[in-house]
């Protein structure tokens, strides 16, 4: 067992990785062929309680802590990344914070209705000019009476156009009178008069989570739909960020997993020469080497999970957390195909789509440059 993990984490590695095999394993190539979101699944993980699986029990999640969440990612990941996406966007990005900034009254109306599966939230930020540079956010709320008046767009946006998106959270620029323009959090529900999506589509990884485009014309909410306080959306940001990154982590690390271990067992099935190619040497080198790539990676990210658990700072070991199980998701992954050979290369063999899905964590957010920014800040040079 591992040192930082008790028995009840064990367990629940146990539960879900068992649903996942089971429940999400023989739907995920049809999904990802199709590029079909699947409300089914969505609802099957929720009554799983895999989503506000880390909210406390007061809002209908189940209170876990930080290791626990990461341990369901992870596995997940292991088979399908794409419903791992779906969960990830919606736990770290749609209702952590709301968990942490929101009004009671704006956690009592939408975290019970967003644990369940039923209802998913999303997370606005990244636009034609602004993503990692938040700053360069375009689209704008202005006040208008008791109303915000949202005019703009976004793209890539996780969640953010499924039949079950509840609403969103926006990033957005507000100006209050000749003062320079603060970057503030709004909250907006789909279904608003102003408020579009459009599913974006073509994507060559996690084909099977929703990814859109949303576009605000003279858009209205309340006032009281402000999370937080006006100007500290880049605040908000960056600690959700922090732990969004221990969840991309656990994709990249589950992701690993899967395709090490589908590695693994071709390696002693296929017969070469009179022998399984895993006892050439050629073989079993790649193997024992993503091994220690997992073991490191796991060590790592469980760390900075113990960390966010025990009310330390951990922004640094989520970075290296995050840059690393992306690099050894890419090593992986390659190397499996590898392992595999020409069959590697064909949509019926799973190691192909798990070789897809990994490009996007050395893409998407706190890509290899920014992590290492924020690594380096901490060495006081």
């Amino acid at each position: 067992m591992d040192p930082l993990l008790n028995e009840k984490h064990e367990k629940l590695r146990r539960e879900i990785r068992e649903f996942a095999e089971q429940v999400i394993a023989p739907e995920a190539a049809r999904l990802d062929e199709e590029e079909a979101f699947s409300v089914e699944l969505t609802k099957k993980m929720g009554d799983a309680g895999i989503f506000g699986i880390n909210i406390p029990q007061q809002y209908g999640g189940k209170g876990l802590d930080t290791l626990s969440y990461i341990i369901a990612v992870e596995e997940l990941s292991r088979v399908d990344s794409s419903q791992a996406a779906t969960v990830v966007a919606h736990n770290s990005l749609g209702l952590v914070p709301i968990l942490d900034y929101g009004t009671q009254e704006q956690k009592d109306k939408y975290l019970p209705q967003l644990t369940t599966g039923e209802k998913l939230w999303a997370f606005g930020l990244t636009e034609e000019n602004a993503g990692s540079d938040a700053r360069g956010t375009e689209t704008t709320a202005v006040r208008e009476g008791n109303e915000w008046v949202i005019n703009g767009s976004k793209r890539y946006i996780t969640n953010a156009s499924t039949p079950i998106t509840l609403g969103v959270t926006l990033q957005v620029m507000t100006q209050t009178g000749s003062g320079q323009p603060k970057l503030t959090t709004l909250l907006v529900e789909k279904g608003t008069p102003g408020f579009e999506t459009q599913r974006m589509l073509g994507k060559m990884m996690w084909r099977a989570a929703d990814t859109a485009r949303i576009y605000l014309n003279d858009c209205r909410v309340p006032l009281d739909n402000l999370l937080g306080e006006e100007g500290q959306g880049a605040r908000y940001m960056l600690k959700t960020l922090d732990g969004g990154r221990l969840s991309v982590a656990a994709m990249g690390l589950g992701l690993a997993q899967g395709a090490f271990e589908m590695a693994v067992k071709h390696a002693g099935q296929r017969k070469q020469f009179g022998k399984p190619i895993g006892r050439n040497q050629a073989i079993s080198f790649k193997l024992a080497d993503m091994d220690m790539k997992l073991e490191l990676a796991r060590n790592t990210l469980y760390k900075a999970c113990w960390l966010k658990d025990n009310g330390q700072p951990y922004s640094r070991e989520a970075a290296i957390a995050k840059l690393y199980t992306s690099e050894i998701a890419r090593e992986v992954a390659d190397e499996a195909v590898q392992v595999f050979g020409g069959s590697g290369l064909f949509k019926d063999n799973p190691i192909e789509r798990f070789y897809r899905d990994q490009r996007l964590l050395q893409i998407g957010e706190g890509t290899s440059e920014i992590l290492r920014l924020v690594i380096s800040r901490g060495l006081g040079v």
